[in-house]
């Protein structure tokens, strides 16, 4: 298969790129992003877009893709609604309705959050806007939409939050996570799961187009 991915950079993204990697039967990894990552594999292109505000005409043309692994986001800590909204749901809207047209059978997976508002109109800002967007690719054409939703997440093999206040969390709980894990596999996830996970969308599909931490644990063991 062939995977597009947005938000290498990131934490889930990472993970992501790393099980594409490792997978045999990914022949292609496209990455979308503002700047270079220090990634040398032959199966790996760049393509750099320093304002996403021109991600129409970036991804114009990029045709036979099988997945898109959409993994870019921010907090929305001191953000207002209208900022917040403008990177996370029309930005993902926009890579949407881009990469659509050419890619019509394409697999659309999104890292939403645990907790997501999809009635839209609850009092906590960042699940609304969440809410939206997932609603929004649900409405789209393409072949499958996966939204995940995870909460808790373990980085592995030496990823690390851009995050410094998640950096520090991680560091805090790197002990107690195998035992967390083992008593609460559908609790807490690991960026190897999310990215087997998104992998076995296109391989295997799922019962659910809203895949919540324990949907995303069940989908990486198969």
């Amino acid at each position: 298969m062939n995977v597009l991915i947005f938000g290498a950079s990131g934490m889930v993204g990472q993970g992501v790129m790393h099980e594409s990697l490792l997978a045999s039967d990914v022949d292609n990894i496209f990455v979308v992003g503002r700047r270079l990552l220090p990634e040398n594999n032959k199966r790996v292109t760049q393509i750099i877009s320093e304002d996403f505000k021109n991600l129409p005409h970036t991804l114009d043309g990029l045709a036979k893709i099988d997945a898109c692994f959409f993994c870019l986001g921010q907090s929305s800590s001191g953000m207002m609604e209208k900022q917040y909204r403008a990177i996370t749901f029309d930005l993902t809207m926009s890579a949407a309705k881009a990469l659509q047209p050419n890619n019509p059978d394409m697999t659309f997976a999104y890292v939403s959050g645990a907790g997501t508002d999809s009635t839209e109109n609850g009092k906590s800002m960042w699940a609304r806007v969440k809410g939206k967007t997932e609603n929004a690719l649900l409405k789209s054409n393409f072949a499958n939409v996966y939204l995940f939703r995870p909460a808790i997440i373990q980085p592995l093999n030496g990823i690390r939050s851009k995050t410094m206040s998640y950096r520090i969390i991680h560091q805090l709980m790197t002990p107690l996570f195998p035992l967390l894990k083992h008593y609460f596999p559908n609790h807490i996830l690991t960026t190897r799961d999310i990215g087997v996970a998104m992998l076995n969308t296109v391989r295997l599909g799922y019962k659910s187009q809203i895949l919540e931490v324990k949907d995303i644990a069940n989908l990486a063991r198969q």
